[in-house]
């Protein structure tokens, strides 16, 4: 059985876990049930004619895992050039994916009686792909749907006409 995405709203007394990374700047969390492990993405190989947000294939200890460009799946700008430093490591329908992140932060545990539902100003490209959000001082944690996040076959970026775009490196230097 699958880890649920979002807190059940009947237990508000229960406590839900998180775990939070970064992609260009904004903060998300994934429910801990679905991260598998966290590395260093190396040697990714581009797929051809795979949409934007498949950043490639890597080999990670026997396995092959199909990278997902986090910043370009959630429609986020970065400074950052090249790849992301990091990946979380996620199982679904029995196929290994890693999301490609900017940082890992802490594991939280947050009360389902503060779990809220995207408020309507939460960004267009974000809202289908999130499970919510918590309210936490100073920032807002925008809690992953990881099952929407990992639908890459139904997501909105389209090839280009003129083909894929090669032009992005997905190799460590």
């Amino acid at each position: 059985m699958m880890a649920s995405t979002h807190p059940a709203v009947d237990d508000n007394n229960a406590l839900h876990e998180y775990v939070t990374l970064t992609v260009g700047g904004q903060q998300f969390g994934v429910p801990i049930g679905r991260v598998r492990d966290v590395f260093v993405p190396e040697r990714l190989t581009r797929v051809p004619l795979a949409p934007a947000e498949i950043a490639g294939v890597l080999n990670l200890r026997g396995r092959i895992v199909t990278g997902i460009d986090l910043r370009s799946r959630l429609g986020i700008q970065s400074d950052q050039t090249g790849p992301a430093p990091l990946a979380l490591g996620i199982e679904h329908n029995n196929e290994s994916y890693g999301l490609l992140i900017d940082a890992v932060g802490d594991v939280v545990k947050l009360p389902t009686c503060d779990w809220e539902p995207n408020p309507v100003n939460l960004d267009l490209a974000l809202a289908p792909l999130s499970a919510g959000i918590y309210r936490l001082p100073g920032r807002l944690l925008i809690i992953l749907d990881i099952d929407r996040v990992l639908d890459v076959e139904n997501c909105s970026t389209e090839l280009q006409a003129d083909g894929p775009n090669y032009s992005k490196p997905v190799g460590r230097s």
